[in-house]
């Protein structure tokens, strides 16, 4: 846990000239009693290309800090323009301020500071050698970049780097959470294969029992056409039952026809006698 805390700056005197000092108001909180004063730096980046040109415009010991919530005034000379290359001396760069506890560094603030002639002639044609007189700059306080960075207190023990820049902390967390992310969609995936795996096993299933219900189908099929034989062979037994009954019936009636015809022979005799 950091024993300071900022909790806020004021930009002062902006914009401004390029050879006007620069001015900030900070607020910062303390918690505990420090043992050592509190250093405040402004840095210049000169070029973006390189750190050589970087110019330290000053640095100021504030303390003893008392508990509490404190507040001063933060004054610096401007850069050197002989220091900085004449092709990037009117353009963008970046201011640093940062504060430190025994040569530790704990949190920086840096503003971008756009660099421009102030008239619109020189603007659309700049001169050929910079005329630093002419060039105004204008400080983006509504977009600083605060970084902090966890350090050794006085009521703490161990190295300084046992304790990583906080930044580091949230990029290996952005890493867990990457890592969380490609778990569930393997996750994700083994579902998915489970369920497509489940699936063709119901689907062999239904197929399975799909031959099943064909094959005794097939066998119902056979055992109707057994029944309709029996059934055949029956009614053939039948029919020539039948058929046998009406031959004896139509010799039953020859026979009497014969007898009846047999009869008469005798009356005939009886009449004629």
């Amino acid at each position: 846990m950091s024993i300071v805390s900022l909790l806020g700056i004021e930009v002062l005197n902006n914009p401004a000239k390029f050879n006007d000092p620069y001015e900030f108001e900070i607020t910062f909180e303390c918690l505990e009693p420090l043992k050592e004063d509190l250093e405040w730096k402004l840095t210049y980046v000169g070029s973006s290309r390189s750190l050589d040109h970087d110019q330290e415009l000053d640095s100021i010991l504030v303390g003893p800090v008392p508990v509490g919530i404190n507040k001063f005034l933060f004054q610096a000379d401007p850069p050197s323009a002989e220091l900085i290359p004449a092709n990037e001396l009117v353009s963008v760069t970046v201011i640093l301020l940062s504060c430190s506890y025994n040569d530790r560094e704990f949190v920086r603030v840096g503003y971008y500071v756009n660099n421009e002639y102030d008239s619109e002639e020189l603007r659309e044609n700049p001169p050929a050698k910079v005329q630093v007189e002419h060039v105004i700059r204008n400080i983006l306080a509504e977009k600083p970049r605060v970084t902090r960075f966890n350090i050794v207190w006085d009521n703490e023990d161990g190295n300084a780097d046992e304790y990583p820049p906080e930044q580091q902390e949230e990029e290996e967390q952005e890493g867990n959470e990457k890592k969380e992310e490609e778990d569930e969609e393997e996750e994700e995936e083994e579902e998915e294969e489970e369920a497509s795996s489940s699936s063709s096993t119901t689907i062999n299933k239904k197929k399975r029992k799909l031959e099943d219900d064909e094959d005794e189908e097939e066998i119902d099929i056979e055992e109707e056409e057994d029944i309709e034989e029996d059934l055949g062979e029956e009614e053939g037994e039948e029919d020539l039952k039948d058929l046998e009954e009406d031959e004896q019936q139509d010799d039953d009636q020859e026979d009497g026809t014969e007898k009846l015809n047999g009869s008469e022979t005798p009356i005939d005799k009886v009449q004629s006698t």
